[in-house]
């Protein structure tokens, strides 16, 4: 991570990791209690250096970012599994499944095009605002960070360690590329800098993100931005927020929180009145 560094009399850290490298080895310095703490993989790994571990999966991003500009952020969710028109649905275990997600690569190209809007309003804006932002993967993620690879505009992957499915799509600009291994910090990043949260159809990690974002915005722990849940038809059949409501176990007007839109174009135009941003026209870019 190169970051700054300031003027300091101390030997640093790293200096002294080069120092540990060529003592003689001796049973002393082959101890494990002798290894620098912070270079000890084993010590650095175990159950008690969890909260540690935390603090420094949240900074790394937090600084790398900072340092780097970027103020707010286009957040897409949605899920792996949903292939490019004309692909392969490679997810597909049964032939209905196959049907459906052939029919869902329609989002594919609706969050490519999402992500257009947002990197051409990031661009206007010298890439500080409206960077779009996704879980680095591929289906919708890849999505948006192709859209903003489309138009040239940077875009950032936050993607996480899974035994499946996640590794980092070639859209994603390698020096916003991160990698997580708890699903906590992850999620505090995505909604961070959120000016903008899209939710397209997914899974039950796309649902967990959706929810997380929902109650934040319910409880005030987050402020109120463009919530967009994009496809009625899936969204319909997948919750049914409004039996909540009825049930008494949400309040009347909760379901307010979010919009349901179904196209790219009409997602944006929410952004561009909530925010009064300049119109922008993709055919022009």
């Amino acid at each position: 991570m190169a970051t700054r560094r300031h003027h300091t009399p101390l030997r640093t850290s790293k200096q002294d990791i080069e120092v540990a490298r060529r003592i003689p080895d001796t049973p002393q310095t082959r101890a494990p209690s002798y290894r620098l703490a912070f270079s000890d993989e084993e010590f650095m790994t175990s159950d008690e250096m969890r909260g540690v571990r935390f603090q420094l999966e949240y900074l790394k991003p937090e600084l790398w970012l900072r340092e780097r500009g970027i103020e707010s952020t286009v957040v897409l969710f949605g899920g792996a599994r949903i292939p490019e028109p004309g692909k392969d649905p490679w997810a597909a275990r049964t032939p209905q499944a196959r049907e459906n997600l052939v029919k869902a690569s329609r989002y594919y190209d609706e969050a490519r095009r999402f992500a257009q809007y947002a990197s051409l309003t990031s661009k206007a804006m010298d890439y500080s605002e409206y960077v779009v932002v996704t879980g680095g993967g591929p289906g919708v993620m890849e999505a948006g960070n192709r859209g903003a690879a489309d138009v040239d505009a940077p875009s950032i992957g936050f993607n996480i360690v899974l035994p499946h499915e996640q590794a980092p799509n070639e859209y994603v600009t390698p020096d916003y590329c991160f990698n997580f291994h708890y699903f906590a910090t992850r999620k505090v990043h995505f909604l961070l800098r959120a000016k903008v949260v899209s939710i397209f159809p997914g899974g039950f990690g796309t649902l967990d993100e959706f929810f997380e974002t929902l109650t934040l915005i319910q409880t005030g722990r987050m402020d109120r931005i463009p919530l967009l849940l994009f496809g009625g038809d899936f969204w319909s059949k997948a919750i049914n927020l409004q039996a909540l409501e009825e049930a008494g176990t949400i309040s009347p007007g909760d379901t307010d929180l979010f919009t349901i839109v179904d196209s790219a174009d009409q997602a944006w135009s929410i952004v561009r009145e909530f925010y009064d941003l300049p119109q922008i026209h993709l055919e022009d870019a």
